[in-house]
């Protein structure tokens, strides 16, 4: 079932409602003012339904830091702000805990609001947060204003609003549950400002819920268990609900089939056309701009295209439209896995790898030879003679992989039986890696002893697919059968009674 932003703001609205009228009958001693204890319900029941969709799938999350991190580093870098730069790699090698720490202060927050725990300190909290997403999405969405190849600061260079030149383009604020475009969640943000302001200029009027003692004590235990149910949704397990398109029972083959049919579909009404000697900017149907391509609109007088204005496709895009899979020879194998008679076969995901090289300088010994000829009496033509020249030492550099000692041992410890069980009894096996080169791969096969087919894709589909590294997924004809957490895969034989034909 799919909901829209205003479905969600009208069920949170309800919900307020109704703790507003509790709070009314239940707490009037703690109850002051009917629009203060509405406002409090309504964004404490926001901000909880918010965190807890995001506790779903902490890593989900923290990918998404990973790209602002990676988009705030290219931005400042060239910039007076260049210094920040170095900062951001190192947010986002901790991108998983400041993920965690914000859903749990996310949620916890909420329940302040809704229970009217420290008036003054929470309001506060609340306008700092809120200021937090505003500048977030608020960034994201104006990066639609700079065009390709242009830098955020040099405002001088903002054309018009172009959602293709955002790098960002989910703010993340409802997990994968609800995808809200930048502009969206920006101006969903700025309305926020409104009651956070307020509760700081009126946080005297916040009503209160039970005592002090049994508020912290909920508080308490809140934490401590949402820290729990987070751990448990990418420690231990993957998600219990998933959000995501590449979910179980899910029809793959049938869904990017359909979306490319739905792709395939979309025209181009408009064209906008930038002229680099004048500056000038125009938008011009289809039919005018193929009319003029050889003649007032050639590049040869300096028109450049900026965009493509398209009708909107009947079937919106998901990651399954990105779903792409290439071996090491650059060689298209997606159907391996979407091919309606492809069987059941085992696909083992890493979006990363976790090995780096080290270098290191042996030496060789490295002989010269002498070619010549030579007469010899009796035969007609010279006979090539070839001697030994010189021998001397040379230095050559070596590459070796260093792997990361746990992260291998999952693999041959659980992964390689279970791949060799599954090649025994006629399945197909193959692991996909993303961001690793060929040369990476054969040292990582010689060193596990897996044999399996090796393939590549993007880390990001990677990701949504399963949020393990490595995950387990089992495909049967083009549909995703099962998916496993690594510390969470049976043995093969289970494997077996349950899911296998």
């Amino acid at each position: 079932m799919s909901i829209t932003l205003s479905g969600l703001l009208i069920g949170v609205g309800v919900a307020a409602i109704l703790l507003t009228v509790i709070t009314g009958l239940i707490f009037k001693d703690g109850h002051k003012s009917w629009l203060m204890t509405y406002l409090q319900n309504y964004t404490g029941a926001l901000f909880i339904f918010s965190g807890l969709v995001k506790a779903v799938d902490p890593l989900g999350t923290a990918y998404k830091m990973e790209q602002y991190f990676s988009e705030f580093a290219y931005t400042f870098e060239p910039t007076w702000f260049g210094f920040l730069a170095p900062i951001f790699p190192w947010f986002s090698n901790y991108s998983v805990v400041f993920s965690v720490v914000m859903i749990v202060f996310e949620i916890v927050l909420g329940l302040m609001l809704v229970m009217g725990v420290k008036g003054k300190l929470t309001s506060w909290l609340f306008l700092g947060l809120v200021g937090f997403f505003t500048f977030l999405t608020g960034f994201t969405y104006l990066t639609g204003y700079v065009p390709e190849g242009g830098n955020f600061f040099n405002f001088g260079s903002w054309r018009e609003y172009n959602a293709n030149n955002m790098k960002v383009t989910d703010c993340g604020c409802f997990g994968d549950f609800l995808k809200l475009e930048p502009k969206v969640s920006f101006f969903k943000d700025v309305a926020l400002l409104f009651p956070a302001f307020y509760f700081v200029l009126r946080h005297k009027d916040m009503h209160e819920w039970f005592s002090d003692k049994v508020r912290w004590s909920i508080l308490g235990v809140s934490t401590v268990g949402l820290l729990f149910y987070c751990f448990s949704n990418y420690v231990w397990d993957l998600p219990h609900e998933d959000f995501r398109p590449f979910k179980i029972n899910t029809d793959v083959a049938s869904i990017r089939e359909a979306e490319e049919d739905a792709a395939a579909s979309v025209q181009i009404t408009d064209w906008t056309l930038e002229n680099t000697n004048t500056k000038e900017v125009i938008t011009i149907p289809t039919a005018t701009y193929y009319a003029g391509l050889s003649s007032e609109y050639a590049k040869e007088k300096g028109w450049k295209v900026l965009d493509q204005i398209k009708t909107e496709p009947s079937l919106k895009p998901t990651k399954i439209s990105d779903f792409d899979i290439k071996d090491y020879e650059g060689y298209e194998v997606t159907y391996n896995y979407l091919d309606p008679e492809a069987g059941q076969n085992f696909m083992i995901v890493s979006h990363k790898t976790y090995g780096h090289p080290e270098f290191s300088k042996i030496t060789v010994q490295d002989t010269t030879f002498i070619t010549d000829t030579v007469e010899v009496a009796g035969v007609e033509l010279p006979q090539i003679v070839r001697s030994i020249g010189e021998i001397k030492s040379v230095e050559k550099e070596v590459v070796d992989y260093i792997w990361d000692a746990d992260w291998k041992a999952d693999y041959v410890n659980q992964i390689k039986p279970l791949l060799e069980q599954a090649q025994k009894d006629g399945h197909a096996v193959s692991i996909v890696f993303g961001g690793a080169d060929k040369a990476m791969v054969d040292d990582f096969a010689a060193e596990t002893g897996i044999k399996a087919d090796y393939y590549n894709a993007d880390d990001i589909l990677l990701k949504t697919i399963v949020r393990s590294n490595p995950g387990i997924v089992l495909w049967e004809n083009g549909k995703i059968e099962y998916k496993w957490h690594k510390n969470k895969l049976p043995n093969y034989d289970e494997i077996k009674s349950i899911y296998l034909k």
